[in-house]
Order: C-alpha cells, then sequence, then structure tokens
C-alpha cells in the first residue's frame, strides 16, 4: 500500500521529527499534525530552567516550524481510534490515514486529591504558573528527586528561595548511582538546599493550592509553594477498546509497530528490553531517535533497521552538566576514566574501563556522540567471533 496521508498526534518533538524524518525520506504525501497543545511543537527541555527563571518565552522553546505544506491542528486532542477504518476520533470529527504516527507523550503525575490545585511542571503552561509564583513566594517544597525534581530546586535556589527536596530514597540515586548521586546532592546542600526522605511517601495539605506535606509518621513539612515532581504517565488512555496494545504505555515491536500501517514513538510507548520485561524509556533523546526509527519502518516495514535506543540523559542542575549513557542506576564503584568529582570534572565508567555499560561525564567536556560509541564499542568486542 502507498501511503499517501500522514497522521501525527502529539505536539512536541517526538511529533515534529516525526514530520521532518517523513519529508528527509521523501514522502510527499499530505501530513496533518494533531496536538492538543496551545502552542505549536516546543521543547520541555527549558521548563525547568529558563522558564521556570523567567529568562525564556514562548518563542525561545517552539521549536522550529512545520513546513506550510503540514496541516497542523492545534487544540484538537485525539479522543479515540478506528484501527479497520483508519480514523482518529477529534471533537472537531473524524480524520483519515493510510499511515499513523502516535507520539501522545505523556502527562505529570499527581499525588493529591481532585479537591487540591496541584502544581506540576510538564506543559509550557505549567512554567508560566510555576514562574508566577515563584515570583510571590520565600520557600519552595519539591516532592520528588529525580531529575526533574532537583532541576526545579536548582532554579528556586538561583533565585534567592528557600527550598526543601523531599523524596522516598536519596534523590537521583536511582538514576545516576550512589557514587554520582551523592556527589550531586553534595553540591545542592552546598547552595543551601534541605533534604529530606520520607520513605512512606508523603501526603499533600492544603485547599485549593497545597502549603504542606506531611510524613507516615506525621512529621509536616510547610512551604508558600509545594510542587509535584513525580513522574509522568503515558497518555493512551484515548486508545482503549481500540485494539492498540496497552501495557503501562503503548506496546511496540523492535520497530516502534503497533499495527499494520500505525507506529508510535516516544513518552508513551513501551518496548521489550534484552529481559523481556516492558519499560518506557522517557527521556528527549529517545523521543527524537525513536519517532525517526517509527517513521522509517512506517515507510519501509522490514527493511528499516529495529530500533536500538541509546539510552542518553543528561541534566543540568546547581552549576553542573551530567549526561550519561547506558542503564540508569550504576552499581558498584565506577572506574575513573579522566579527572575526579572532587576536582570538579569527571568521566566515570561502570563496570570497568574496559568493557563499559554505564559512562557518566560530569562537567566534562566529551559531546554525547562520543559517550554513545564508548558504550557502542564495547558492545562490539563482547559479540561473539
Amino acid at each position: 500500500m502507498s501511503l499517501r496521508e500522514v497522521v501525527v498526534v502529539g505536539g512536541s518533538i517526538a511529533a515534529l521529527t516525526a514530520v521532518e524524518t517523513l519529508r528527509m525520506e521523501d514522502f510527499d504525501g499530505r501530513i496533518t499534525v494533531l496536538s492538543d497543545e496551545e502552542l505549536p511543537p516546543y521543547t520541555r527541555v527549558p521548563l525547568s530552567k529558563g522558564v521556570l527563571a523567567g529568562r525564556e518565552s514562548a518563542d525561545d522553546v517552539v521549536l522550529a516550524p512545520l513546513a506550510d505544506e503540514v496541516d497542523l491542528h492545534l487544540r484538537t486532542p485525539a479522543t479515540g481510534l478506528d484501527l479497520e477504518a483508519q480514523t482518529v476520533l477529534t471533537p472537531d470529527g473524524p480524520v483519515r490515514y493510510d499511515g499513523l504516527v502516535i507520539a501522545t507523550g505523556a502527562r505529570a503525575r499527581r499525588i493529591g486529591t481532585p479537591g487540591q490545585s496541584e502544581r506540576v511542571l510538564r506543559s509550557y503552561e505549567d512554567g508560566l504558573r510555576l514562574r508566577d509564583d515563584l515570583r510571590r513566594v520565600s520557600s519552595v517544597l519539591v516532592v520528588g528527586g529525580g531529575f526533574l525534581g532537583m532541576e526545579i530546586a536548582s532554579t528556586a535556589r538561583e533565585l534567592g528561595r528557600d527550598v526543601t527536596v523531599v523524596d522516598l530514597a536519596p534523590p537521583l540515586d536511582r538514576l545516576l548511582g550512589t557514587t554520582v548521586g551523592r556527589h550531586v546532592r553534595a553540591v545542592a546542600e552546598r547552595a543551601g538546599v534541605h533534604i529530606v526522605l520520607a520513605h512512606g511517601g508523603v501526603r499533600l495539605l492544603g485547599e485549593p493550592t497545597p502549603t504542606a506535606v506531611e510524613t507516615p509518621d506525621g512529621h509536616r513539612l510547610e512551604a508558600d509553594l509545594v510542587i509535584s515532581a513525580v513522574g509522568d504517565l503515558p497518555n493512551a488512555e484515548w486508545l482503549a477498546g481500540s485494539g492498540v496494545p496497552l501495557s503501562g504505555g503503548i506496546v511496540v515491536d523492535e520497530r516502534c509497530r503497533v499495527s499494520p500501517y500505525v507506529v508510535a514513538a516516544g513518552d508513551v510507548t513501551v518496548m521489550a528490553t534484552d529481559d523481556g520485561a516492558l519499560a518506557r524509556t522517557p527521556s528527549w533523546t529517545n523521543a527524537v531517535e525513536q519517532a525517526r526509527a517509527a517513521v522509517r519502518s512506517l515507510l519501509h516495514g522490514d527493511d528499516a533497521p529495529e530500533y536500538r535506543p541509546s539510552r542518553y540523559f543528561w541534566t543540568e542542575q546547581f552549576g553542573l552538566d551530567v549526561k550519561m549513557v547506558g542503564p540508569l542506576d550504576p552499581q558498584g564503584q565506577p572506574a575513573v576514566l579522566d579527572g575526579s568529582l572532587d576536582a570538579g570534572s569527571a568521566l566515570l565508567a561502570w563496570p570497568d574501563a574496559a568493557t563499559p555499560r554505564q559512562v557518566v561525564a560530569v562537567n566534562h567536556h566529551t559531546p554525547p556522540a562520543k559517550l554513545k560509541r564508548m558504550l557502542t564499542g564495547a558492545r562490539r568486542t563482547q559479540l561473539p567471533a
């Protein structure tokens, strides 16, 4: 079947990358993009940094404009999918496709009650709301010590706010491992961040806007502003009953395929790992790389290469630029390839320098492409002759 009409559902980096890849692969048919956002496709990377600090606006986050021949529908959420009729349902009516790219991403996970106006950071609108909140407060409590939570804490400290981060476990350990996690926490604490562990989680207090949390043992932490940064949930509910395989997200095969003429990419997807378990990889890099692979699969079928995530992550906080390739949460002590954490710049590898499974650069000049090649080269040396 020759594709003439491709519909892309979503409005962020995966959707834009899908459109760009379609044109790069010489698809000359009609492209329709359906997005529930107010803005054209934009990057979320600056939301916890420049947008939150008030240094960047919509003009700074919106990505390269779509070509004139792309039919972009903003404020148009997908509400359903009819696989047999090859139709996406929307409030404005059905949209037919020959090929479909699903890139609906994820939304912020919430832990509050329906009566609470819980503050989160996922969209540009969230960023503007929090920016205005930060201008009016003197103290901030961030629930969640992952990349996003710690980046929010970093920006709030940069603005001179009193900042506390509360988490189930030591922030960043589950992502960067204990060695690097401990180092980043030490830098954050020197910058004035208070870190509190609440092993049983917390409950948000206050309505409509929470101003405190309570731990299972009854300890209460208060702040002028409470922000939840406790992960995200894939936007896949609109596909319930459609026949699309769902298991904590849209299940895709090794070529990002969902069903005939349907592919998916980005934070909404789950894919089998080496041990067979289904897992999401919510990151900017995965969204871009997977969107490229999905489109090539849509256009070329089995002739398209299988998708192999590069597993590249990065975060900027408290003056630290941390880049990582490989599975999250490296275990044990790393091999030091260059520099040292104490000196402020380090290149580290796990489990050893000869066959690294994970590599982390902290304020180190090694570019992402070279970090990825370090793992690729290690995998090749382990292949049987």
